[in-house]
């Protein structure tokens, strides 16, 4: 296992983040197997929320499917998203969820997305997290920039964004 995953599995599990989503992978009654780089696979997730398909607490990635279904060659991209929160982990420890839900009420007041301008989700892929790229800001977003909005309050198929 390479140096910067044994880090980032030692930094998650001395801030307590690990420790936290094995507690919610206890409570959940889901079964952990072994991921790649270092990583805890936590299947059969049942909870209603969040929604997601996946998601990461820790080094501990939790899925409503199997281990084996996330590791599959053709969810490569989907396992490197929730790898690279278990990174955010390591660096902001618990410090990480109030930043993430700023960042998530930041996306949803300016775009209507959780995902899309929530620089968490952005810097682990929107694409491999399975949120759209970009979506035209909120007319009242582009009222402050100084901007006129559409009357629908969307730009133009084609457009380039406004950032």
């Amino acid at each position: 296992m390479a140096a910067r995953h044994v880090a980032r599995g030692l930094l998650t599990a001395v801030n307590g983040t690990t420790a936290a989503g094995l507690v919610i992978a206890v409570v959940t009654r889901t079964r952990l197997r072994r991921g790649r780089h270092g990583v805890l696979i936590a299947e059969g997730y049942r909870l209603p929320i969040p929604p997601a398909s996946c998601f990461t607490v820790g080094s501990v990635i939790l899925t409503r499917r199997s281990a084996a279904w996330l590791l599959a060659d053709e969810r490569a991209e989907l396992f490197g998203h929730e790898h690279r929160h278990a990174a955010q982990y390591a660096v902001l420890g618990p410090l990480f969820w109030p930043a993430y839900w700023v960042a998530c009420g930041y996306s949803y007041a300016t775009t209507g997305s959780w995902g899309v301008r929530n620089l968490f989700e952005r810097h682990a892929g929107l694409k491999a997290g399975g949120y759209p790229t970009d979506l035209p800001l909120r007319p009242w977003v582009l009222r402050l920039r100084g901007r006129p909005a559409s009357r629908s309050g969307r730009r133009p198929p084609g457009s380039p964004s406004p950032d």
